[in-house]
């Protein structure tokens, strides 16, 4: 059996009044290192209050519609590491895989601020790891998740669905 999907949008992780928010790293650019390490430890501060405000929206909500919410999932990068700032300043592709760990590692605080156990799952190992947990071939999860987003109609985006199959394998795996 699958799961609902109750609700779907976007946590606003960014600041849009804010210098330099949207994409700090690319911000951080021709700084001095220490200013550039400030500009980042600001930024983060403020993309982990945008997200934790935007995961309490969402408890809230489902509060509202009468569910509770026990477990959070997100889809994770490659994982791995992360070079000194001073390399990652000076490689554009650099700049953007950055950014994009900075983002998940905002969400993923937020969520253990709200005492929400986190199921991290990379991208690449997405459907391996959902057939396996869910106990089916991947082409199955596949279908089922296309059946999960028809009632939200369309578009159904491959970010959304990302997001679906490792929520519901975090539904799957939480103790409650």
């Amino acid at each position: 059996r699958s799961p609902i999907v109750l609700a779907r949008g976007r946590i606003n992780l960014v600041d849009t009044e804010a210098r330099g928010f949207k994409q700090p790293y690319h911000a951080a650019v021709g700084m001095d290192l220490k200013d550039a390490q400030e500009l980042l430890r600001s930024s983060a501060r403020q993309a982990r209050l945008l997200a934790r405000r935007g995961l309490r929206e969402i408890v809230a909500s489902a509060k509202s519609q009468g569910y509770s919410l026990a477990n959070c999932g997100i889809v994770l990068g490659s994982g791995r590491p992360l070079p000194p700032l001073a390399t990652i300043l000076r490689a554009h592709p650099m700049l953007h895989t950055a950014e994009g760990i900075f983002y998940r590692h905002a969400l993923v605080r937020a969520a253990k601020d709200c005492r929400f156990p986190v199921t991290g799952i990379s991208e690449r190992q997405l459907f391996t790891r959902a057939a396996s947990d869910l106990q089916c071939p991947a082409h199955q999860v596949r279908r089922r998740l296309a059946a999960m987003g028809k009632p939200l109609g369309p578009p159904w985006r491959q970010d959304e669905k990302y997001s679906a199959v490792v929520a519901w394998l975090a539904l799957e795996n939480s103790p409650v």
